[in-house]
């Protein structure tokens, strides 16, 4: 008996999800309930304020001195550990977006950013002023930085995201140690390699701090506040979209149950090469039956 095969409809489908690509879970679910990870502990000087658990894995070291407006304390918990393996696997998926648009000054100072991914260099400071990221309109528009070393802003900087819905994300992929200065405002998941310095009174918004090797440093800080949900929302791109995380990491359609992508899609590219594989393995497949 042959199997027909809906050609047209994969051809739909992958195309649909190369088209939305980034609304794919880069933090999945047990990594997505973090506002801070460290891997080789966690300081602070009191008080921090966290949205969001705070954990460190495998090193179970945590100082004491927060107030949380959700979540709690996982010192080397199963999900502290499974949150540091979705780190190594969220740092991956970034990675492999390319470097976008190179910029050449390594200072973010004055500029206004549309979606998209980022190359910036390792320079003094990242930022020694103001910037902006402009949505345009979009209510899910995703932005990527590609930090080639370090990330480190200047005391008093900042950072605004305008005109975007709640869907909005921003992932800063620091390839080393991120360093975030006195009186700094920053928005975005801080996805570094090594460690996570924030200096005293720092505020990172809509957002984490993720360190997949060593510690996160914290004084007088306030981290996940601003965020338009909880969990996924604001960071990945699936809120007010009918969509949702299941346990698995699967975007499931919240209206009918069906998973209509499985956990982490690849970046467009690869997709229309996907699409173009299973078109002919489904030719093929077609002529042999």
């Amino acid at each position: 008996m042959s199997k027909k095969v809906n050609v047209g409809g994969l051809v739909l489908l992958l195309l649909t999800l190369g088209a939305n690509a980034h609304a794919a879970p880069i933090l999945l679910p047990a990594l997505a309930s973090f506002a801070v990870l460290g891997a080789a502990g966690v300081t602070n000087v009191p008080t921090s304020t966290i949205d969001g658990n705070l954990g460190s894995a495998p090193n179970a070291s945590i100082d004491g001195g927060y107030t949380f407006t959700s979540g709690g304390t996982q010192a080397n918990t199963a999900i502290a550990q499974q949150a540091q393996l979705d780190l190594d696997t969220a740092i991956g998926v970034l990675s492999s977006l390319g470097p976008g648009t190179v910029l050449t000054n390594p200072d973010l100072t004055g500029l206004t950013l549309s979606p998209g991914v980022y190359t910036v260099h390792s320079g003094v400071s990242n930022l020694t002023g103001a910037f902006t990221l402009d949505g345009g309109g979009g209510e899910n528009a995703f932005w990527v930085f590609q930090m080639d070393s370090d990330l480190i802003t200047s005391v008093g900087s900042s950072m605004d995201v305008i005109n975007t819905g709640t869907g909005a994300g921003v992932f800063w992929n620091v390839r080393s140690s991120a360093t975030l200065n006195t009186g700094t405002v920053f928005e975005g998941n801080i996805l570094a390699l090594t460690s996570i310095t924030m200096g005293d009174a720092v505020t990172l918004g809509c957002g984490r701090a993720l360190a997949a090797t060593g510690n996160v440093t914290l004084i007088h800080d306030t981290i996940g506040l601003g965020c338009f949900g909880t969990g996924e929302e604001g960071s990945i791109g699936l809120a007010g979209t009918g969509l949702e995380v299941d346990s698995g990491g699967n975007i499931v359609d919240t209206g009918t149950g069906t998973i209509v992508q499985t956990a982490l899609v690849p970046e467009p590219s690869s997709v229309i090469l996907f699409v173009t594989g299973g078109l002919i393995v489904a030719y093929r497949s077609r002529r042999r039956s």
